[in-house]
């Protein structure tokens, strides 16, 4: 089930995200990774349209929207690979249309995932913190 972000849910997202953001992103420093996991708590997760995945009324995932931008979505590593990630997508391209992502080139996690979601590589950019290379990419019709 989906629903939408409430505080009380800091918790059980960062720990999703602590076991998952490492194995998407095994070549960040632990500088940077501090410094991301602090804006997950305080900036981004207040301040996106952030939808949860629950099984069984515990959080497996979720998914932060910045507009029609994907800004993160992690799933807790023992829930991949059936399905719930591109439900997650699904779920939000059903309320905004086509969605735009911004993926770092190394991500052997997330970049083969939003390909099989129909995203597209529009263009590259660069990710200020850690200077590592990211493609741009978007679904037809964004």
């Amino acid at each position: 089930m989906m629903r939408g972000y409430k505080t009380s849910d800091t918790d059980a997202l960062i720990s999703i995200w602590d076991k998952a953001e490492p194995l998407a992103h095994p070549f960040l420093s632990d500088e940077v990774r501090d410094q991301v996991r602090r804006d997950t708590v305080n900036i981004y997760l207040p301040n996106a349209e952030t939808w949860v995945l629950e099984n069984d009324g515990t959080p497996v995932g979720f998914i932060a929207m910045i507009g029609t931008e994907i800004g993160g979505l992690f799933l807790d590593p023992s829930e991949q690979g059936k399905g719930l990630g591109r439900q997650m997508v699904d779920h939000v391209v059903a309320i905004k249309g086509p969605l735009t992502v911004e993926v770092f080139k190394d991500n052997k996690i997330g970049l083969p995932f939003y390909e099989r979601c129909g995203f597209v590589v529009t263009g590259e950019g660069v990710f200020d913190a850690s200077g590592d290379e990211t493609f741009k990419m978007a679904m037809p019709g964004s």
